[in-house]
């Protein structure tokens, strides 16, 4: 038999359509006190007798058992204690929120540094990056220097941050994902903070488009009235 915590029993009571009081149409009942005693196994109406003689209520929290296993509890407490577990698990949950920076091959260095920066910023923000290299043409022959520069990236901010996944070749894409350690995370913005996309200066600018020609203002036509 697979013996289960304490954590897991109360997890997969929690998680179950529990039955109680009078709902109880089983004869007999193995029932267990409010303090943890073992009361023994006991007619149904007896151990309602003796929830009622407590103000509490009979909770059947193992049905499969035979015969089913019923605690004398204030169920009513048990259900605002567990509403109130939910709530801060759910508060402690990490919100994984994954960034994408892109970068080409050949990346100059003032670009690097201004994309690095919004690299470090994500990292000290919670979220992991997922850095791509997007080859063009004939950069498909030097896969190399993606490579390479991927591998820099990685060393610049070796302080704050881990390779989550290493590089690798997607197509004409070459990606990787760091993670941030811990001890680097300066603060978690919320949620709607992390999900904002780049800073506009954190993509490539877009070119330039000519000025429309100037058209030349019509010339205004003049008739003259005639006599009368």
């Amino acid at each position: 038999m697979r013996l289960t915590t304490v954590c897991e029993r109360s997890k997969r009571i929690a998680q179950q359509e529990l039955r109680i009081n009078e709902r109880i149409r089983i004869p007999r009942v193995r029932v267990v006190a409010a303090d943890g005693a073992q009361v023994g196994i006991i007619d149904t109406l007896e151990a309602l007798e003796l929830a009622q003689e407590q103000d509490l209520d009979l909770v059947e929290v193992a049905p499969q058992a035979d015969p089913p296993v019923c605690r004398i509890m204030d169920y009513g407490k048990f259900k605002y204690e567990q509403a109130v577990r939910q709530r801060e698990a759910r508060k402690k949950q990490s919100l994984v929120v994954v960034k994408e920076m892109k970068m080409r091959p050949k990346i100059d260095r003032h670009d690097y540094e201004t994309k690095k920066g919004h690299v470090v910023r994500f990292l000290h923000d919670g979220a992991k990056v997922k850095v791509t290299i997007m080859f063009r043409g004939r950069e498909m022959v030097h896969p190399e220097l993606g490579r390479k520069l991927l591998d820099r990236l990685s060393e610049d901010v070796v302080e704050i941050a881990k390779v989550d996944v290493p590089p690798k070749l997607d197509g004409r894409n070459m990606t990787m994902v760091l993670a941030p350690y811990k001890e680097a995370i300066t603060h978690r913005p919320s949620a709607e903070r992390l999900k904002e996309p780049l800073a506009a200066d954190s993509q490539p600018a877009p070119a330039r488009s000519e000025p429309a020609a100037i058209q030349p203002a019509r010339p205004i036509k003049v008739t003259r009235a005639e006599g009368g």
